[in-house]
């Protein structure tokens, strides 16, 4: 019978600040171990469901690294919650370069797994850094602008804009910005980055039952930063690094027509697409056996491409 895996607590520097993560070492299998770099979307914390999708690549005898952006959770920075796509790259890249110093490690079998926004993060850790050997995008947010057009409707995009202009004036008074709800239970009353009541109670029972360190709020210019976020012209970048794919068949959040969009986008023909029915954005959050779904497609392709 193998050893049980081993989980350990680890830092590293990035930018201005440090992020903190866990690495988990699956103890029976031989080194040097493939890695998995795993961070999470909008507001989450390593805690949230990363463990989750974590074991099916552990069980496969795989070593996970799931860390926290700065200004998220148990990583440095200030203002907390801010958002800041560019600097969660970094993190990723930081990552990386961490990862390069483990002597367990195989650095050629060193990859990256992200979901929802951090979907569209390892597309772009992929197009800009040579150095992963595969990118797993989940359920990505590839383009902003439409993705808050559409999830706020023209009248709540016009009001969420009109937050975002007084938060900018704010700021540029020399005052701190602002900060608003994640998502709510009250759209029609509430100005929240997701409108969606079923998120809302979604990330509600994760904070009460998984992930204590998790703050259902974000700043304004976290949002403002989201508008600007466009990923498709990265994805012509790809050239070189194996890309899965893997959606929510009909994804009303981050949109399925977008997200294949970009996947068209990327130039590797070592690439694949998943559309999982059954299953939406929220539930391969809230639903295990949704999530099973996902991971195990993910597992697969993974154990695939490292066999090569």
């Amino acid at each position: 019978m193998g050893r049980s895996n081993m989980s350990d607590r680890i830092e590293f520097p990035s930018g201005d600040g440090r992020c903190v993560g866990i690495l988990t070492r699956p103890g029976s299998a031989r080194t040097p171990l493939p890695l998995v770099i795993m961070a999470g979307g909008w507001c989450y914390t390593k805690e949230v469901v990363m463990p989750h999708y974590g074991r099916f690549f552990e069980e496969l005898g795989y070593a996970t690294l799931r860390f926290d952006y700065r200004r998220f959770g148990e990583s440095s920075g200030e203002p907390r919650q801010h958002i800041d796509p560019w600097s969660q790259i970094e993190d990723y890249r930081s990552a990386l370069s961490y990862a390069e110093t483990l002597q367990d490690i195989d650095k050629d079998r060193t990859g990256l797994w992200g979901i929802s926004y951090s979907g569209g993060h390892v597309l772009i850790v992929a197009a800009i850094d040579p150095r992963p050997a595969f990118a797993i995008s989940t359920i990505p947010v590839v383009d902003g602008f439409q993705t808050m057009r559409r999830c706020h409707g023209e009248p709540g995009f016009a009001r969420l804009n009109r937050m975002i202009l007084e938060d900018r004036r704010q700021r540029f008074a020399g005052k701190a910005g602002g900060y608003m709800a994640m998502s709510t239970d009250k759209p029609n009353e509430i100005m929240s980055a997701w409108p969606f009541p079923h998120v809302f109670e979604g990330f509600q029972k994760i904070q009460q039952e998984e992930a204590p360190r998790h703050e259902h709020r974000n700043t304004i210019e976290s949002v403002e930063n989201l508008t600007q976020y466009v990923v498709s012209p990265y994805c012509k970048r790809i050239v070189e690094t194996p890309v899965l794919m893997t959606l929510a068949a009909g994804d009303n959040i981050t949109s399925a027509d977008l997200e294949a969009e970009a996947f068209n986008a990327i130039t590797n023909p070592n690439k694949q697409f998943a559309s999982i029915g059954g299953i939406d954005h929220m539930s391969i959050y809230t639903n295990r056996e949704h999530l099973g779904k996902v991971a195990a497609v993910q597992a697969k392709w993974l154990h695939g491409v490292l066999a090569r």
